[in-house]
């Protein structure tokens, strides 16, 4: 069923998630709500082994490839500060980044998509993503088998500081690595007058502090980029004793895979040999988060092409060190992830955070054209493949 007004239609859903966030792993009813919407358009869902996500497909009028649209549906844990008649009603839950918009721009996309299926030379897959913002949603999809069989893949993320109307479209590395580190500096309390008798973590956590800020600035190209953020101190509990143990926490990030590595190589090697310089020990573990966002040039090319057509105006975006796990599915195929404007007040997990619902339509509309002229892309260029091979038998 094509919904006759689709901008209020958006609106509406757009408005009923937000009310009812959800947060990554427990969107259940989000869930359900998702997949009701999709099975009244008449489209059908995909089996999934996953406790929350939604996987459907549309297939094409005539036999051919198949390419995926990814919206993610989780929210964070923030207490929301908008003062929106439609705000959270879910304590301390919020969506903060926008994921409802995303959510609700690809149910509209479904729409329409479904509405000209006659049109698809191939197959449509829609991945409504749980746990994003967790860094593992993704992994979970491409283990669950939701992939199989895609040649190619659209994500968008709305941008707060981009007007609506505007996309931001990047080949090559948009988005950084994310990795997280928890450093255990051990000592020996002891009495800070008699700071002797002790081996004092605090002393050897601060110089490890500042030693972690050479990596970026004695040992990365000034050409490349990379961050190495100490986040969290922790250590100690009273004024007059030296503790026994500091913790330190933080993350580093970078848009470059080889830099990641070697990045992590010389964490380890200062935090180890700084502690021990100081007569102490320490120990540190990873938790690796998303690799760098790389956006393939042949589709930015298609996507930009069917935007310029929408009558939307592109502009290359600038490179950001936040992090976003639809990477994953790029390390699996080619694929485009695109900033599309909303013209927000504060950005991403802000209690504040705002978009202007008049970039939903075109949200939809852009994933829509989008999907069509990537699918036909694909389709010419294997029956011209075919063509070849033919002529050449």
């Amino acid at each position: 069923m094509f919904k006759t007004d689709l901008n209020d239609y958006l609106i509406s859903i757009r408005r009923h998630l937000h009310q009812y966030p959800e947060l990554s792993t427990k969107e259940f009813e989000t869930t359900k709500f998702i997949q009701k919407e999709l099975e009244e358009i008449g489209i059908n869902i995909r089996k999934t082994g996953l406790r929350t996500g939604v996987f459907a497909q549309i297939e094409g009028a005539s036999p051919g490839p198949t390419i995926a649209i990814r919206a993610d549906i989780d929210a964070l844990p923030i207490h929301e500060k908008t003062g929106l008649p439609y705000a959270s009603k879910i304590k301390g839950v919020m969506h903060a980044c926008g994921h409802d918009f995303h959510t609700a721009a690809l149910i509209g996309a479904a729409s329409l998509l479904k509405k000209n299926q006659n049109k698809l030379r191939g197959n449509i897959r829609f991945l409504f993503q749980p746990a994003e913002e967790i860094g593992g949603g993704a992994e979970q999809v491409i283990n669950d088998g939701q992939l199989q069989g895609v040649e190619a893949i659209i994500g968008i993320h709305n941008k707060p500081d981009l007007p609506v109307g505007t996309i931001g479209l990047k080949a090559g590395a948009l988005m950084a690595s994310v990795d997280r580190f928890h450093i255990k500096v051990a000592g020996k309390g002891s009495h800070a007058a008699i700071p002797q008798n002790g081996k004092d973590p605090i002393l050897a956590a601060s110089q490890i502090v500042t030693a972690l800020q050479s990596i970026v600035s004695r040992n990365v190209s000034p050409l490349e980029s990379a961050v190495v953020s100490v986040t969290r101190i922790t250590g100690g509990s009273t004024w007059n004793v030296i503790p026994s143990e500091v913790i330190l926490e933080g993350t580093t990030r970078t848009f470059n895979h080889q830099i990641r590595e070697e990045i992590i190589e010389k964490v380890n090697t200062i935090v180890e040999n700084t502690a021990r310089a100081y007569s102490g020990e320490a120990s540190i573990e990873w938790f690796p988060g998303p690799p760098p966002l790389v956006n393939d040039a042949e589709t930015i090319d298609i996507l930009r092409e069917a935007a310029q057509e929408r009558g939307l105006r592109v502009v290359k975006p600038q490179p950001t060190m936040g992090g976003e796990d639809f990477a994953f599915y790029q390390q699996q195929i080619p694929g485009a992830f695109v900033f599309f404007g909303t013209n927000g007040n504060e950005e991403w997990h802000h209690p504040a955070f705002t978009v202007d619902e008049s970039a939903l339509i075109e949200a939809s509309y852009f994933f829509y054209e989008s999907a069509l002229s990537l699918l036909n892309e694909i389709q010419d260029n294997q029956d011209e493949k075919v063509g070849i091979n033919q002529v050449n038998n």
